[in-house]
């Protein structure tokens, strides 16, 4: 029975989905890129369906590559989508849940927040700090009856996914690294707003990593396979 307003900068895989939900889901074509764009994404959904009870800060991209070939514009660019963004919506959205007392903010940050992946140098340090604001806020606003979820995904079948995967070199470890789906994930994050559980970490497989981050870290140094790099143009 929710009402939804979706945004992403190219649309046509929303609005298939709102399709399917007649007169409950609202499709916007927004830059989210530009954390301007942030204040008349919410008022559009104010209009649509009234005060905001749940924010979910899932816009991002992802660069993957060896850390000295990689764009400075747009390792910018990343965190602007990846950090700025999702901050100015919260910081505009907490104000009318602060004061109604009620509200919940999920912030999908990542598995690279607890073991940053080697060559993802502007991914790792956006997902890092999402995750660092996404839980401090929790202690923060929960005396306000405001609630914060912070969505640890590790691998999740996707289109980006399968992307970050072909840049590094064929290995037993990149095809056996444990793999989720999109549609468990959301069932796990709606269970979480509803059961007011403060983290998700999916996969199942990966929730140890939690509390042994620096065991995670070093096997991920280990076993992360070496980068496919372009050849040499001299």
């Amino acid at each position: 029975g929710d009402r939804v307003t979706l945004a992403a900068r190219r649309v046509s895989l929303l609005e298939a989905l709102a399709a399917d939900h007649e007169g409950r889901a609202f499709v916007h074509a927004v830059d989210l890129g530009d954390p301007d764009n942030a204040a008349g994404l919410l008022d559009a959904a104010r209009a649509e369906h009234g005060p905001i009870d749940v924010l979910v800060n899932n816009a991002g991209v992802q660069i993957v590559g060896p850390s000295e070939d990689t764009d400075f514009d747009a390792g910018v660019r990343l965190l602007t989508l990846n950090v700025h963004t999702p901050l100015r919506l919260t910081t505009l959205a907490l104000p009318e849940m602060i004061a109604r007392r009620s509200g919940t903010i999920v912030d999908v940050a990542s598995m690279a927040a607890i073991a940053p992946t080697p060559g993802m140098l502007f991914y790792n340090a956006s997902k890092g700090a999402l995750a660092a604001a996404s839980e401090g806020l929790r202690g923060e606003v929960r005396r306000h009856g405001v609630h914060v979820v912070t969505v640890y995904p590790g691998p999740v079948k996707s289109a980006m996914e399968a992307a970050a995967r072909e840049k590094y070199q064929d290995s037993a470890a990149v095809q056996k690294v444990p793999t989720g789906t999109a549609e468990e994930l959301a069932r796990l994050v709606l269970r979480a707003i509803d059961k007011k559980t403060p983290r998700v970490v999916y996969p199942k497989v990966y929730g140890m990593a939690r509390h042994f981050p620096n065991m995670t870290r070093w096997i991920t140094d280990a076993l992360t396979p070496e980068l496919k790099r372009l050849p040499d143009k001299t």
